[in-house]
């Protein structure tokens, strides 16, 4: 068998070419990092109303680890550095910074979401997230559940969280409540916005049934005795609402 060997070599030369064509697209295509320097920086934070982070927050926290990319050449950017920056601020949970071809930088930012403010009989005030755990107390939040009283950081991850977080997903009583009270033999405490009453939950067990009982007494009850006739209204047992009138004065 004898080999073409005109034939092959222009087969040869027409894959050298297709390559080189290959290549030279994709160097046209994709800039040059050396010679791109960064002309955007995107930054985009979820749930910024219930959070305690805004871009401006975290655009000052790679400006003071010297590590905003604005005006940076393309190259010296690094995003994972980026990345465990702000992933070592106790308020972001999850973060991904990339670079774009047309010399942007996008970091996408998903923060802790706080459901309670502990303001502890000790002194002690922070803040706890919708997985019960801790955050130091800082910028103010706004729309946040508070808790008083005696209150240790077990008591608020493993107790207060799950109630916090059942009282903020039901519209009804996110309106009607301001406040969580723990008293010293750790029992509970709801103080309501509107009536001039306290309402005791007791321990803290069962809150899903107490609410639901205290809102029928809410429409059955109070609708017709008054929202202010009592002072305290206890649900802590089964089958049973407990009012104190309150003391004319």
């Amino acid at each position: 068998m004898q080999i073409n060997w005109k034939r092959t070599l222009v087969v040869v030369i027409d894959l050298v070419i297709a390559v080189y064509l290959v290549l030279a697209i994709s160097a046209f295509n994709e800039p040059d990092e050396k010679a791109t320097v960064c002309t955007e920086v995107n930054i985009q934070v979820g749930d910024q109303e219930e959070g305690l982070l805004s871009p401006a927050d975290v655009k000052h926290l790679l400006e003071r680890q010297r590590l905003y990319p604005l005006a940076q050449p393309l190259q010296f950017v690094s995003t994972r550095d980026i990345e465990e920056s702000l992933l070592a601020n106790p308020y972001v949970e999850a973060v991904e910074c990339y670079k774009t071809q047309n010399g942007h930088v996008r970091v996408n930012l998903t923060q802790r979401q706080p459901v309670l403010h502990v303001m502890a009989e000790s002194g002690e005030q922070y803040y706890v997230d919708v997985h019960g755990d801790i955050l130091p107390h800082g910028r103010q939040a706004g729309n946040l559940l508070v808790a008083t009283g005696s209150i240790s950081r077990q008591y608020a991850s493993r107790r207060l969280a799950p109630i916090a977080r059942q009282i903020l997903g039901d519209p009804f009583w996110q309106a009607q409540t301001c406040q969580l009270n723990v008293l010293a033999d750790g029992t509970l405490e709801l103080v309501p916005r509107v009536g001039e009453h306290v309402i005791y939950l007791g321990a803290p067990r069962g809150i899903e049934k107490k609410l639901e009982r205290m809102r029928k007494f809410y429409k059955y009850g109070l609708s017709h005795a008054g929202w202010n006739r009592y002072e305290r209204i206890s649900v802590e047992f089964d089958n049973q609402i407990i009012c104190k009138k309150k003391v004319k004065q």
